[in-house]
């Protein structure tokens, strides 16, 4: 009895050694990636975050003079401390600002969870994707031309312009989270965008300035703003379809895997 309870535990192990060992390995790959993901979202969220932070600091202190010479764009505001609200009421009213923002704030939530889901998530997830992407293109094909930086003005726009649109894609295209995104969730993510755009044109309205040549009602008026806009939105839903076809072959390849 003894030596058959021998070969029955060693023929047991011999026949489930391969597999438990293959889920073994599974396991400590899935964990590995894990790891390597969430030390991805969080660096992506302390380096958008950061942009944001210096930026606004430099924004309040009023630390450089504006060079905006356009009367009907942003910048023109009284030096010192009285000018401090109006400085970061401009600040808050850039696109690029609030595209920062979303990523920070969707790459912090990544780090605590890496499997976080749920709708209003994923639109969330489309939002810092779309609009990082936007920030980067529309900036360097039409706005970088035009600015004038000054010391570490040119940390905050490498950070904000270059930087964390790199870090954003990249960390989706090699961590994810897959399989998230619906056709839907490309037209959600239009809701924010839009909101900024109608939010921007209310304020331009009121104080006569706006934040981006592209949206100066005040020198195009109303219609080619309107145009320009959504040929911006249009951009936004083609890179949203671009995001979600890369969802689905990387969800299929990596089940395939």
């Amino acid at each position: 009895m003894k030596v058959r309870s021998q070969k029955y535990s060693s023929s047991v192990k011999n026949a489930y050694t391969p597999a438990m060992a293959l889920e073994s390995t599974t396991l400590d790959t899935t964990a590995q990636v894990s790891t390597r993901g969430r030390a991805a979202f969080g660096a992506t969220a302390i380096l958008a975050a950061f942009g944001m932070a210096l930026n606004l600091a430099l924004s309040a202190l009023g630390t450089y003079p504006s060079t905006q010479t356009v009367p009907t764009l942003l910048g023109f505001n009284e030096s010192g401390l009285p000018g401090a609200p109006g400085r970061i009421l401009d600040f808050l009213s850039y696109f690029t600002v609030l595209s920062n923002i979303i990523v920070a704030v969707v790459m912090a939530m990544l780090w605590r969870n890496p499997d976080r889901s749920g709708s209003l998530f994923r639109i969330l997830r489309m939002d810092a994707l779309v609009m990082i992407t936007v920030t980067g293109l529309v900036y360097w094909a039409v706005l970088a031309g035009g600015v004038e930086l000054q010391g570490l003005e040119h940390v905050t726009n490498t950070v904000e312009h270059t930087l964390v649109p790199i870090a954003t894609i990249l960390v989706f295209l090699l961590f994810g989270p897959r399989g998230q995104f619906r056709l839907s969730t490309v037209f959600a993510a239009l809701v924010i965008p839009v909101a900024w755009a109608l939010l921007t044109l209310v304020r331009g309205a009121t104080i006569s300035a706006y934040p981006y040549g592209f949206i100066n009602v005040a020198q195009y008026g109303y219609g080619s703003v309107l145009i320009n806009i959504a040929a911006v939105a249009v951009l936004g839903i083609v890179i949203g379809f671009v995001y979600f076809g890369l969802d689905r072959l990387l969800s299929r390849a990596q089940r395939a895997g």
